[in-house]
């Protein structure tokens, strides 16, 4: 078996819905633990918190705006979402 077969076996199967904070309920640590990569309307986004492939949207930070809490606040973009392992 090559590396690459090896590594897809032991990689979970991605989400639905995801997201990078662990105080969100869509967190799944086995799932960011490894690469993954979005591409919405087939360009490769390097800067998405939290993503759905059912609704089509994907969450990025606004600029450098922040919340109370320091965490960014995030605008909601719409369109063809994808999701890959690196």
């Amino acid at each position: 078996m090559t590396d690459a077969t090896i590594d897809a076996i032991t990689r979970p199967e991605l989400p639905d819905h995801l997201s990078i904070h662990a105080h969100s309920p869509f967190y799944n640590a086995a799932v960011v633990e490894h690469d993954v990569g979005i591409r919405l309307n087939d360009k490769e986004r390097t800067d998405v918190e939290e993503y759905c492939l059912s609704e089509g949207w994907v969450k990025v930070p606004a600029s450098k705006t922040r919340d109370r809490k320091g965490r960014p606040l995030l605008i909601k973009l719409k369109g063809k979402v994808e999701a890959f392992y690196k």
